[in-house]
């Protein structure tokens, strides 16, 4: 009896076999080599070539023990297992129904349904007829969020246009980063792969009260035109991974990627993961899967603060200024002066001032005593005007944040320090700076990682490193009667400094905040209070500090940008003295691909001027 049971496992492996041993030598690849198989459990090369790697890092994702660097095994695992007799939410072709209906077709396996009230019920509850990729825009004071978020809205059955989506659900992938962690924690803990990360159901309306009217960051909708058997495809191997971990990684193994990768299991060959290098971008990964032709139509949705500046801009520039009075209390919503206007004039203005009291509640807390009765007043006084109807909604912008230029930048260009020539090459592997072509960015944002300036001086037939740049942040928010933004900026990373006597290569940290305003549609000054710290054994004390300023001015549209301005910093550690600098930059634009750049540097630095320039290509992919 004991040998029989012993000798019983070993039977019912080889007979589970017996098929992927056929399929395994009637195709010229092995059956778990296969590209979907592969991307079904998440599978990729190894560095050196010799094997594969999951990026699951949860062991209840692999039947087989080695399923974690084996292919082979995990398939042989999951064979066996699907075959084995029984039922319920604990069994194979429960917990893993995408693989189990991939082998049944590969194989011709008996395709009888199996009983899985859990899975049932969870397919049910989602009721999914189409899948849309939804795009939130970047948020740049929240390093979770600085190049935007990508998530899945699982439509249900249109029976009619006025089907409520906000219903619907969502599929996300994020960090589960531990509520009490700091910003600063959080970008370094998801650089270098401290969070798990996990995918999560949520509904729609849940993520646009997030992303809509809490970060004010407009939402892309993308809906793919998956049909129904590639959707209930995906759907089963969300089923596979959901609670399931893999580590995050921000730039790589992000949203974006895992998005990317049920994509290409519910159409296999799409390959969109074969696009990803050294980072997934959310904005570039949208641009992938619009190139691959998967998207069926494009919808935007605004958001609350995009909603309420174009209401507020809407009104001529006499009745902005009114609507800030009324606002802050100045002037009642039944005043001589309101009642003067004709009636549609009055009612935009009512219906402006009041999305600007209702949006300043929702965004800045604004007491409920103040905002209560002044909302009340409001719409009372809107009640009274019949026949005019509220302006439209805010328009799609002209250009998608998927259209901007590519985030990968090679520049090449010529220049010249102090009468020394040089040849400069610079890599950013990521994202967008202000003088780079705006169609698709956020206006007065600055975001750059990883950036490498190298030059090689042709007098001496010397190669420097010039900066390092590890980040590097601006936000340039312009200012007015409704709205007070912070102006601020941040970066670390090593660059060249004169100690006096040399340039040599220095660790630095750099930030600034101050305010920034219109004085145009395109155009806006800044005047930002800096702070810099340099680290270096050069330094008289080993390190140094200074307090400073910039000012300046910022153009920018689809021809071409500019800055120029003034920095000023006063070195008070090592040694006292001031460094100051005018500076003019500027790129001229062709297209998305190419901008030619030039720019004119002027300083006094140790009581000696010295004046730099330096011209080129940037180059876009």
């Amino acid at each position: 009896m004991g040998k029989t049971l012993r000798i019983g496992p070993v039977v019912l492996w080889l007979i589970a076999s017996l098929p992927l041993q056929a399929q395994t030598q009637a195709t010229k690849d092995p059956l778990h080599l296969d590209p979907a198989w592969l991307t079904l459990i998440h599978y990729q090369p190894d560095l050196l070539g010799n094997g594969h790697t999951s990026q699951a890092d949860d062991p209840d994702f692999f039947l087989s023990e080695d399923g974690k660097t084996s292919p082979k095994a995990e398939l042989e695992a999951t064979l066996a297992a699907i075959q084995q007799t029984g039922s319920g939410d604990n069994h194979a072709r429960c917990r893993f129904p995408a693989r189990d209906a991939w082998l049944r077709e590969r194989l011709d396996l008996p395709a009888t349904a199996a009983a899985c009230p859990g899975y049932q019920k969870w397919t049910e509850t989602l009721n999914t007829e189409s899948v849309t990729l939804v795009f939130a825009a970047s948020y740049l004071n929240s390093p979770s969020s600085m190049f935007g978020h990508t998530f899945l809205r699982l439509d249900p059955p249109q029976e009619d246009e006025q089907t409520n989506l906000l219903l619907a659900n969502t599929i996300s992938y994020a960090a589960d980063a531990a509520a009490h962690d700091s910003e600063l924690l959080f970008a370094y803990r998801g650089i270098f792969g401290g969070y798990p990360g996990i995918t999560t159901i949520q509904p729609y309306y849940e993520k646009i009260r997030l992303y809509s009217d809490i970060e004010h960051r407009d939402l892309w909708e993308y809906k793919l035109n998956l049909n129904q058997q590639e959707v209930d495809f995906m759907l089963a191997h969300a089923w596979e991974i959901r609670d399931r971990n893999f580590d995050y990684y921000f730039f790589d193994e992000n949203c974006a990627y895992r998005l990317l990768a049920l994509i290409d299991i519910a159409r296999p060959g799409t390959n969109l993961l074969g696009e990803v290098s050294t980072h997934a971008i959310p904005s570039d990964t949208v641009r992938w899967v619009v190139d691959k032709d998967l998207v069926e139509k494009v919808h935007y949705r605004a958001s609350a603060a995009t909603a309420v500046a174009h209401s507020l801009d809407a009104l001529p520039k006499p009745q902005q200024t009114l609507a800030a009075a009324i606002a802050n209390g100045y002037v009642e919503p039944d005043s001589d002066e309101v009642l003067a206007l004709p009636a549609q004039e009055r009612a935009h203005l009512l219906d402006a001032t009041y999305d600007y009291v209702r949006y300043q509640t929702e965004a800045d807390s604004w007491p409920r005593e103040v905002a209560a009765p002044l909302s009340h007043n409001l719409l009372r006084e809107r009640s009274k005007i019949h026949g005019v109807v509220s302006l439209d909604e805010p328009p799609e912008p002209q250009v998608r944040d998927d259209q901007g230029h590519d985030t990968f930048r090679i520049s090449l260009g010529a220049g010249q320090l102090d009468h020394r020539e040089f040849t400069q090459l610079t890599f950013r592997p990521a994202y967008h700076d202000v003088l780079d072509p705006p169609a698709g960015y956020r206006s007065g944002a600055q975001l750059q990682f990883l950036r490498l300036d190298a030059r090689y001086y042709t007098n001496n037939d010397e190669l420097q490193l010039e900066q390092l740049t590890g980040v590097e942040i601006r936000s340039l928010s312009p200012r007015d009667a409704f709205f007070s933004p912070l102006s601020w900026q941040v970066g670390f990373g090593g660059r060249r400094t004169d100690t006096g006597y040399k340039r040599v290569l220095t660790p630095y940290l750099e930030g600034g905040a101050g305010g920034s305003w219109r004085l145009g549609q395109q155009t806006q000054a800044f005047a930002v209070f800096t702070a810099d710290v340099e680290i270096d054994d050069d330094l008289r004390r080993g390190y140094d500090a200074a307090p400073g300023a910039d000012i300046g001015l910022l153009h920018q549209n689809n021809q071409f940008s500019l800055l120029a301005g003034a920095k000023t910093k006063a070195w008070i550690v090592s040694s006292q003295h001031r460094q100051d600098q005018l500076y003019a930059k500027g790129d001229w634009h062709f297209g998305r691909e190419f901008s030619l750049f030039a720019e004119f540097t002027r300083e006094d630095h140790y009581d000696r001027y010295q004046s730099a320039w330096h011209a080129g290509l940037h180059v876009y992919f």
